[in-house]
């Protein structure tokens, strides 16, 4: 018998470089704080306080994080060739 890993555990491992390198051009916090292997709480605490290492962009009640910028605060490439 196999046991399924819960949903929640696989969402907050941090990203590999390939997952990274993939995001498309704006991703939801949730998938910024898994490239800083963070959880959403505590990224939305630092977006709150203004401490959120990447770029941030407030659509209403949505935010989002643009790709370069959250390369950019990880030291990678903003743009691939």
């Amino acid at each position: 018998m196999t046991t399924a890993t819960p949903a929640s555990s696989v969402e907050s491992k941090a990203m590999t470089l390939r997952e990274l390198l993939e995001l498309p051009a704006i991703v939801n916090v949730e998938t910024a704080a898994r490239a800083f292997g963070i959880g959403r709480n505590k990224a939305m605490d630092l977006i709150r306080a203004g401490q959120f290492p990447a770029k941030t962009l407030r659509l209403g009640a949505t935010v989002k994080v643009p790709t370069a910028s959250l390369r950019e605060a990880l030291g990678l490439p903003t743009v691939l060739r």
